[in-house]
């Protein structure tokens, strides 16, 4: 009688090689996202879109900040003289306000043509936006001239230096609002870091910023004259 010997099968075994960052062979997970999401993704050296807005947020904190110094020093000054002589508002005020409230609208206009890819469209709206603002500072350069012509200057009285100063300071900053627009609308995105949409969001907000501060600016020297 013939002895057979048994067989035996060793299982097989499955070798899972480690490169050296301590990473199986699938690599790192690819990760997504626009402008700076969270991935790894992303271009090398691109910056997170959350930090763009927190550096838009506190540029936006510290002129705030400046601005209301102003208004603190316009209130004491305002309360604490007996030397305060009120004057009329030029009328021109109104209409520049007025313009300023029309190109917050036509700058969401413009933001809302991009959301939905219409290039043409938002071009359009945003150099509306922009001959907007610069129509806005035209029109306090004209409000000056008016106060000019009737004898009002910046040392004439401090409610006159107040409001030339207040004034000043604010279309300085909408002057680099328009700026910005400007280079939005004219850049070529196809190989900046920040994404065309990104720019519109924080440049929407500075505007939309801009505008607020210009219509409480504007009710404090009413309110004060």
């Amino acid at each position: 009688m013939a002895h057979t010997l048994p067989i035996t099968a060793e299982p097989p075994t499955v070798q899972v090689g480690v490169n050296d960052t301590g990473i199986g062979p699938g690599g790192p997970p690819q990760g997504g996202g626009r402008d700076g999401g969270g991935g790894s993704g992303r271009a090398p050296g691109a910056v997170p879109q959350r930090a763009y807005f927190t550096g838009l947020t506190m540029g936006l904190a510290a002129i705030l900040m400046f601005f209301m110094a102003l208004v603190s020093a316009f209130i004491v000054r305002k309360g604490l003289s007996n030397d305060w002589r009120a004057f009329a508002l030029p009328p021109i005020l109104y209409l520049n306000t007025l313009i300023l409230l029309v190109s917050s609208a036509t700058i969401q206009m413009a933001r809302g043509k991009l959301a939905r890819e219409d290039l043409s469209g938002f071009r359009r709206w945003w150099a509306v936006t922009g001959v907007l603002g610069l129509l806005f500072v035209g029109g306090q350069l004209v409000a000056w001239r008016q106060l000019v012509h009737e004898g009002v200057y910046l040392a004439t009285n401090p409610s006159s230096s107040f409001f030339y100063v207040l004034t000043a300071a604010h279309g300085v900053h909408l002057l680099g609002g328009i700026i910005v627009l400007a280079v939005i609308g004219l850049k070529n995105w196809k190989k900046a870091r920040m994404t065309r949409s990104t720019a519109t969001e924080m440049a929407t907000i500075y505007w939309h910023f801009m505008d607020v501060l210009w219509i409480f600016l504007f009710l404090l020297l009413k309110l004060g004259q």
